[in-house]
């Protein structure tokens, strides 16, 4: 969990200054601080109409334990964009963009589910069918109530 911190909060900017740096070199440097402050606005606008989209959904498939989800993850999934988006650079507009477009959050959220399925049979412990379980075993018993003899014997 640290190394994906380091790389998260070190790499990855790095990277975005590289590439900042490309693109301004090979285009402007003018025209590359517009790209990226034009990004966040429209990603802004984008993050807001399908934040909004998101919200109605989760209240329309609330009942649904399957639409809730998916209406939880999107919901997620904008909040990351907008974050993304706020984040100067290149490839965090990318990503963010991405996660806005409703087919590609689509994509990320059979990722999801393919991954919690993978941790949760690795989580879950090896089932030893050999061993007696408790539906094969019945114990019998009564309750014996406060004041009550409890030398009773059935006939």
């Amino acid at each position: 969990m640290i190394l994906r911190l380091l790389i998260l909060f070190t790499l990855v900017p790095l990277v975005e200054l590289w590439l900042l740096l490309r693109v301004a070199k090979w285009i402007s440097s003018e025209m590359t601080i517009l790209i990226v402050l034009l990004t966040g606005v429209v990603g802004t606008l984008m993050a807001r109409s399908q934040g909004l989209q998101a919200f109605q959904n989760l209240r329309r498939n609330a009942g649904t334990a399957r639409g809730a989800t998916d209406a939880i993850l999107d919901a997620a999934m904008i909040l990351i964009a907008g974050l993304l988006l706020i984040t100067p650079g290149i490839l965090t507009d990318a990503v963010g963009i991405s996660l806005l477009i409703p087919g590609c959050r689509r994509g990320y959220r059979a990722l999801i589910a393919a991954r919690w399925a993978r941790r949760s049979q690795s989580a879950r412990p090896p089932r030893d069918d050999t061993a007696e379980t408790s539906a094969s075993r019945v114990i019998d018993s009564y309750v014996v109530s406060p004041g009550e003899d409890t030398n009773h014997q059935e006939n």
